[in-house]
């Protein structure tokens, strides 16, 4: 049976701890160091703490060490990968393949989607020389995916959701030709989300202060069971900047789309055990978003790009039908509140917002609420035209819903309770599943109980309720002294009375045992898990790498050398040079964008530039490959 990941994001502990209660079946966090997101790190005592925790439902926890490494660092890179073995991890992400040059602990690695994982042959690579799962490119379409699949056989993962790195992961150096903050070593300035110049050869201005290079972001939800079948089994969500209100809802609402397929198909399983209960609706259209693509998953396409605001739209309400002050009429089946927050985009395309004071429907038209404001933006003048689109990018009263939200992760267990010499036992095991029973014991003085029956039904009831615990009971044995009937039943000769503070007590210490029961048990299986070595006759897929190849340290150096790569240059962290440079590798094309691709509109391309206070980049179309280069020049 295939079983299927849900990989949420954590910032820390607390959103780590959270994505799991709602769901998730691994999170990925950072560590000290080398995480690829230089404000996001975590000590390990809090990973460890993060590890225990995930044990319980057998889910899992991948630090990110997927930053490109220094030759000074990398000491400090092989002590942090045991302190993470040693903290429980699972896993650890990461790019640089020194990492697979030294004395490494026995930890799994997957290759990160850093390591620009677009072809078969370099994923094959990847696996032949002992990585367990390999996170593929956000650009990859069902098609290369299947592709991927048919020739290899490591566990394949996929961002389903979140926002969208305009570049082939790996290969964006713009950060760090601007300000010398590199993309790789987790310093991303994101210049992408900047406002951008359109302009020819000559520098005229085709296209004025727009985000030209800011995308939507990823909303793969509709195609989990395709994406499952073309040989996906984990599903990735984008965030580790995120908060913890964003987590919660879209790890909720994926964990409710991926459950949707196993529950019809036999050959699928969740990877981790527990189901749970949020409090609140998941929607991803409530939390951060710039609106939503599924991006090249189905070939090209418009509308990919989010052009005039990098900011959070929100969700679509609908349509203006009457503007009159600090008043306004909106078409919507949706139920407004007083503290929403409201936006939309002016009549040059600039977004702006403001806050709900008081909503009073339009008995008239069932569809139709009407608003105020205490804004001071003048909605007559800046609203483009009555029938323009409206957005919600903060629901007060789901907000306040989700933000009490635990997530109410549970497991089922199933519980015996017996009597002994000298007292009573109480035993668990995880309900239907290959668990062994963990025991507590206590000793103390028997009273037999006057009635069997009520005191057979007061201790099941006791022991039913386990309350905020990570577990919830879905059968008891109550095993006394047992007589044979007539019939050849077993039914209780014997019942005692126990007062509830000793069944209390028993159940608080079982809680305890239990949990470092499965801790343990999982821990065990992490260590019992094949980890292939690293394979030294695998050849690289390119006898050479330019500064394309992200090598800044002698260990990937030699360990490129040992697998058939002839000629290294340096990576660009380490290169100095005034030579013309490819700044980023992108499928989405400015031209295309922008209704001005020449095999459109039948006329010659012409040579654009992008534009603004920090620099000024030409941009090559190579066509045939559909994809957009944007160059520094001389």
């Amino acid at each position: 049976m295939k079983k299927i990941e849900l990989l949420s994001p954590a910032k820390n502990l607390e959103v780590g701890i959270a994505a799991i209660n709602h769901g998730a079946d691994a999170v990925y966090i950072g560590g000290p160091s080398f995480g690829a997101r230089e404000k996001v790190g975590n000590s390990i005592e809090d990973i460890e703490a993060l590890c225990r925790h995930a044990a319980l439902f057998d889910a899992k926890v991948y630090v990110t060490m997927n930053t490109l490494l220094y030759d000074s660092e990398l000491e400090d890179a092989r002590k942090l990968a045991y302190d993470c073995w040693n903290a429980g991890v699972d896993a650890l992400i990461v790019q640089d393949m020194a990492l697979l040059n030294m004395d490494m602990p026995p930890i799994a690695l997957h290759a990160s989607t850093q390591c620009h994982n677009i072809e078969a042959e370099k994923v094959k690579f990847l696996e032949d020389v002992g990585f367990s799962q390999v996170v593929l490119a956000r650009e990859l379409s069902i098609e290369q995916i299947k592709d991927i699949r048919s020739k290899t056989t490591v566990p394949l993962e996929y961002f389903v959701h979140g926002a969208l790195c305009v570049s082939y992961s790996g290969q964006c150096y713009l950060s760090h030709v601007i300000g010398g903050r590199s993309a790789n070593r987790g310093a991303c300035a994101q210049p992408c989300r900047l406002s951008w110049n359109l302009e020819n050869a000559e520098g005229k201005r085709l296209i004025s202060n727009r985000h030209l290079l800011s995308l939507r972001d990823l909303n793969n939800s509709k195609n989990i069971e395709e994406l499952i079948d073309a040989g996906i089994t984990s599903f990735k969500i984008e965030g580790r900047l995120k908060d913890i209100d964003y987590v919660k809802n879209v790890t909720a609402y994926y964990r409710n789309k991926i459950d949707e397929v196993i529950a019809k198909r036999d050959d699928l399983c969740r990877s981790s055990r527990g189901e749970s209960s949020p409090s609140f609706y998941p929607a991803p259209e409530k939390s951060f978003s710039r609106g939503f693509t599924d991006y090249f998953i189905h070939g090209r396409q418009k509308y990919i790009d989010a052009p005039y605001s990098p900011k959070s739209m929100g969700e679509y309400l609908g349509t203006i039908e009457k503007i009159k002050n600090k008043s306004i009429t909106i078409r919507t089946g949706k139920e407004l509140h007083n503290g929403d927050g409201l936006c939309f985009l002016d009549r040059e395309n600039n977004l702006l917002g403001f806050n709900v004071n008081a909503v009073a429907e339009n008995k008239t038209r069932s569809l139709s609420q009407t608003i105020t404001s205490n804004t001071d933006i003048s909605m007559a003048t800046r609203f483009k035209i009555e029938g323009s689109k409206i957005f919600r990018n903060h629901d007060n009263v789901w907000e306040k819903e989700l933000e009490k939200s635990n997530g109410n992760r549970k497991q089922k267990i199933s519980l015996r309770f017996t009597d002994t010499e000298d007292g009573f036992a109480l035993s668990a095991k995880l309900y239907n599943k290959d668990s062994e029973y963990v025991t507590t014991n206590i000793s103390i003085d028997k009273e037999v109980a006057i009635n069997t029956e009520k005191a057979l039904d007061n201790i099941k009831s006791k022991l039913s309720q386990w309350g905020d615990t990570e577990f919830s009971v879905e059968e008891i044995d109550v095993e006394f002294g047992q007589q044979t009937t007539d019939n050849g039943q077993q039914t209780l000769s014997t019942a005692y009375f126990i007062r509830a503070s000793v069944l209390g007590e028993m159940k608080k210490d079982l809680v305890e045992k239990l949990k470092s029961y499965l801790i343990e048990k999982h821990r065990n299986e992490r260590d019992c898990r094949d980890v292939t070595p690293v394979a030294s006759n695998v050849i690289y897929p390119k006898e050479s790498l330019t500064y394309l190849g992200n090598v800044i340290n002698e260990k990937s150096r030699e360990f490129y050398k040992r697998h058939g790569v002839e000629i290294i240059e340096d990576g660009l962290e380490k290169l100095r040079s005034g030579d013309e440079l490819v700044v980023m590798t992108t499928k989405h094309c400015v031209r295309y964008a922008n209704n001005i691709c020449s095999k459109e509109i039948g006329k010659p391309a012409t040579s654009l530039y992008l534009a603004n206070d920090k620099g000024r980049f030409r941009l090559d179309f190579d066509c045939r490959n559909c994809c957009m280069k944007v160059i520094k020049e001389k």
